[in-house]
């Protein structure tokens, strides 16, 4: 597919770096797994005319074609198809989160329980 995907670890360097988050997880998961901070929400069903620059129902601020981009689901599998059609619409550094919103809260919770200095 052609993508340059993010591991959960790089998340926040994304972020600082001015990357877009996009948490695509429907609202059940996002409710029982929690928030994905810095993050916004966009339903799945209408990722694409909510970022593609040239719609008229597109979000503020993504109207750069050159954007990082960085899709999250809850796994890691849609949100793979997502970028890729992103990418197609011309967003040429769309990508997603490797393992989804999972393996990121894994990684938090395993920084979490280790001891300091580790």
């Amino acid at each position: 597919m052609g993508l340059d995907r993010v591991h959960p670890a790089d998340l926040e360097l994304e972020m600082a770096a001015g990357a877009l988050v996009v948490d695509t997880r429907p609202a059940d998961q996002r409710d029982r797994d929690g928030a994905l901070p810095g993050a916004i929400v966009i339903d799945r069903n209408v990722l694409e005319w909510r970022l593609d620059p040239s719609s008229p129902h597109r979000i503020p601020g993504s109207d750069d074609f050159t954007r990082r981009i960085v899709v999250v689901c809850n796994e890691g599998y849609s949100s793979s198809l997502a970028a890729h059609t992103l990418q197609r619409l011309g967003l040429t550094r769309a990508t997603d989160l490797v393992g989804g919103f999972q393996a990121w809260a894994a990684l938090r919770t395993q920084s979490d329980t280790m001891p300091p200095g580790r």
